[in-house]
């Protein structure tokens, strides 16, 4: 079996930037067990000369993926894929309930609060899914 490896190309023309696209790449890559949990990730330095970015470029996505629960930084161990569906499903659940105390507060009914998170939902995965 080969060993898994970081594969992320990054697409001038995209409307996302390349720092969304390189924090987009690796949660996909995590979420899906392409980079299983504990898998290193390059340096900042080393990835960001790799695809031809600025290192501050890198650093924003690799801290974004922290903050999301993605990656773990272990100071100068580096950083590595973190057990993040446990930390993605709380935080949704906490989202999701700050979301419907702030519609009961406004006075919002079940449908129109419901309704207003399947508009969300579309607009941020699309229609289709």
């Amino acid at each position: 079996m080969s060993p898994q490896t970081l594969t992320i190309s990054i697409d001038p023309d995209a409307a996302d930037a390349p720092f969304e696209q390189v924090r987009t790449q690796i949660a996909d890559q995590a979420r899906d067990g392409g980079l299983p949990v504990g898998y290193k990730l390059p340096t900042v330095r080393g990835l960001a000369e790799e695809l031809g970015l600025a290192a501050n470029t890198v650093a924003k996505a690799y801290r974004a993926l922290e903050t999301d629960g993605v990656i773990e930084t272990r100071g100068r161990h580096g950083s590595f894929i973190a057990a993040a569906g446990d930390a993605a499903a709380k935080e949704a659940a906490a989202a999701a309930e700050s979301y419907a105390r702030r519609a009961h507060r406004l006075g919002l009914d079940r449908r129109a609060a419901l309704a207003a998170v399947e508009d969300a939902l579309r607009a941020t995965y699309g229609a289709d899914d």
